[in-house]
């Protein structure tokens, strides 16, 4: 997905070679006259699509609320950095595919959609690296913040006879983090399903 930026912001990210297929993509005007098709055969594309999304996005919040999965009850930071990593991984991987069916799957729907699917990819290809770059800086903020925790219990304000209990709000935070993170990646896909449904709606 991409990250939530404005214009501006974005258009830097945007070399002159990204900008070549995406202006291609641009040009190609959808056709003023829609494909004609039934409205139960372009609703059922949608319907696919949505309870995949929904079968995806389920699979990674059980994944990353699975506590059973979760690193031991102790200081130890290298083991929740690995939990972590593993889970972006299991995102990238997971919605990365999602995002190139939700593609494939709107495209054939109309001209405009299948103009939408393609600036999709061009937009994708362009930002995938500069918006991986700054979510694999997660760890390193998760780090500073499970580090802030530690010293404050270690100062006394965690209970002596519990000392690890500053692991618990640390856990849930991890938790808050990966799926705020979900969320983003999942935005672009998202989006798409939006337009595919909102097509089928249009035609019935």
């Amino acid at each position: 997905g991409i990250v939530s930026l404005g214009p501006r912001a974005v258009s830097r990210w945007l070399g002159w070679a990204d900008a070549i297929p995406l202006s291609a993509a641009l040009q190609v005007a959808p056709a003023a006259a829609e494909r004609s098709a039934r409205p139960e055969r372009l609703s059922r594309p949608a319907a696919r699509l949505e309870a995949e999304f929904a079968r995806v996005q389920t699979a990674l919040r059980r994944a990353i609320e699975d506590d059973s999965q979760a690193a031991p009850a102790e200081a130890d930071f290298p083991s929740y950095r690995r939990r972590y990593v593993n889970l972006q991984q299991a995102m990238q991987a997971g919605i990365t595919a999602l995002r190139a069916q939700a593609r494939a799957a709107v495209a054939p729907l109309s001209p405009a959609l299948s103009q939408l699917a393609a600036i999709d990819a061009v937009m994708d290809q362009a930002l995938a690296e500069r918006e991986q770059a700054l979510l694999t800086l997660m760890p390193a903020l998760l780090q500073k913040h499970f580090e802030r925790l530690h010293a404050a219990s270690n100062s006394g304000a965690a209970s002596a006879t519990h000392p690890n209990d500053w692991l618990k709000p640390f856990r849930h935070d991890m938790k808050r983090m990966l799926l705020a993170e979900l969320d983003l990646r999942l935005q672009a896909t998202q989006g798409l399903l939006e337009a595919a449904a909102q097509h089928a709606t249009g035609h019935r």
